[in-house]
């Protein structure tokens, strides 16, 4: 009734101004009606994602989150957040940074959506970042050389840390811990660095060029294979737990990654994922020449046949292939690492098919498989690469993949060493271990020491079995 009314005065309105009927008409009907309208909802930051169809994530390159292995991407958490990507259909796209620092710099920055970094979460972090939920539990352990026990020096307590030679990454959770212990302990000093990682430190413990260093329990129990000269002295911190930083906008990123990692939980599939990472952590002794020489007897009658076989078939010397069968798996047909690979040769799954190998426990198909491979990878090799270097070159491929080889000759030249002699690049492999180096490299951080360690085993079952 109002709007009529309110209408007709309008009438007499423009009748008195002498407004014509067709004005009158025109302005009547043309007049808007007033209605409410609803405020336009925002897309939320998981819309977002879906979205532009791809998930941005700082992750940092290292053992225990993301690196390039033989044939494809590894790292326990890098397998974590692929899952998580995965079930929200979008892709993964990643930013890599080589050290703590540079995580926590981007996260600062607010570059990407989450960062994946091994990070721990302190109360000053807490402060400073949101965190998701949490993954993964671990322990600030106190890493000191074994041999110190020889002169009585490896500490005991907190107090036996005083006048000891302690190096820890700059901008840790390891510096919080110690500085608050130095506030207890007077006379309690350390070094922090942003040129070595946690595992190169762990090295130089081992080496003895520290006293002792502190790491997360995940990093030593990976670390501890390769470096058996490290023990552990006590725990810094038991409380601790690794979760992702998150760049918030709202919170359906956060609740999203809850309602995601309960499931992944009750699924079991996160079980597998700590076991695949996290168990079955024993290797072989490489110069275990008393237990080897024994199975030259027992076990290598069973299947020289088809080592001399294969390395007819494909012209790899029938006496390096028996030693790296026996470095792979102790010549065991049945052998399973915690990384998937399997049998005498421990052929990765997708090697396996590309060699047309069905049954990757079957002996006879293991070797064959493992000597082809072994074949094509000698042949990538250029003509300089001569004589025994061929061969030794071949093998650290096998081991740690061909693009960290490549890498290794790349570093070579830039330092002038020869790139085509194993001499020279075993002494350039372990420093792909170094943030100062393979953080220019293409395909990044590699454990080093091991394709150097692997084939000089491999050398030196060689030689026994000569000689046998």
């Amino acid at each position: 009734m109002k709007s009529i009314a309110s209408k007709l005065i309008l009438a007499v309105i423009f009748f008195t101004f002498g407004w014509t009927a067709k004005d009158l008409y025109t302005t009547l009907i043309s007049s808007p009606t007033t209605t409410k309208t609803t405020p336009q909802k925002l897309p939320t930051q998981i819309e977002k994602i879906k979205e532009k169809k791809h998930l941005d994530v700082v992750i940092l390159n290292s053992p225990t989150v993301y690196y390039e292995g033989a044939d494809k991407k590894l790292g326990f958490e890098y397998d974590l957040i692929k899952a998580y990507s995965e079930s929200l259909g979008v892709d993964l796209n990643l930013t890599v940074v080589y050290n703590v620092n540079e995580a926590l710099e981007l996260s600062r920055k607010g570059v990407g959506d989450i960062t994946v970094a091994g990070l721990s979460i302190t109360p000053q972090r807490k402060r400073e970042f949101e965190f998701g939920p949490r993954y993964y539990r671990i322990q600030e352990q106190l890493i000191c050389s074994s041999k110190m026990y020889r002169n009585g020096s490896f500490p005991k307590d907190f107090i036996d840390l005083v006048g000891l030679k302690i190096v820890v990454g700059k901008g840790t959770s390891y510096e919080s811990s110690l500085n608050r212990l130095k506030e207890e302990y007077e006379g309690l000093v350390f070094e922090t660095t942003t040129e070595f990682s946690t595992e190169q430190l762990l090295s130089m413990t081992h080496n003895q060029e520290i006293d002792c260093t502190v790491a997360d329990s995940n990093i030593f129990m990976i670390n501890q294979r390769y470096y058996p000269n490290l023990s552990r002295a006590f725990v810094l911190d038991n409380s601790n737990s690794l979760a992702w930083i998150l760049r918030k906008q709202d919170s359906s990123l956060q609740e999203s990654l809850y309602e995601w990692l309960n499931k992944y939980e009750d699924s079991g599939k996160m079980a597998e994922l700590r076991d695949f990472y996290y168990s079955y952590l024993n290797l072989f002794d490489y110069y275990d020449n008393k237990i080897f020489t024994k199975r030259l007897k027992q076990r290598l009658p069973k299947y020289i046949k088809y080592f001399k076989e294969a390395g007819k078939k494909y012209d790899v010397p029938w006496e390096l292939l028996a030693a790296q069968s026996y470095q792979e798996s102790h010549w065991n047909p049945r052998a399973k690492s915690h990384t998937g690979v399997r049998g005498m040769m421990m052929l990765t799954l997708v090697t396996a098919k590309q060699m047309g190998i069905k049954n990757r426990l079957n002996a006879k198909q293991s070797i064959f498989g493992g000597a082809k491979y072994l074949a094509r990878l000698e042949k990538r090799f250029p003509v300089e690469v001569k004589g025994r270097n061929r061969w030794a070159f071949t093998l650290a491929a096998y081991n740690v993949g061909m693009g960290h080889l490549h890498d290794a000759q790349t570093l070579a030249r830039k330092l002038n060493k020869d790139p085509y002699s194993w001499r020279d690049l075993k002494t350039i492999l372990p420093l792909l271990s170094h943030a100062k180096y393979y953080k220019k490299l293409k395909y990044g951080y590699a454990r080093g020491n091991e394709p150097v360690n692997y084939v000089n085993s491999i050398q030196n079952y060689v030689d026994i079995i000569l000689k046998f």
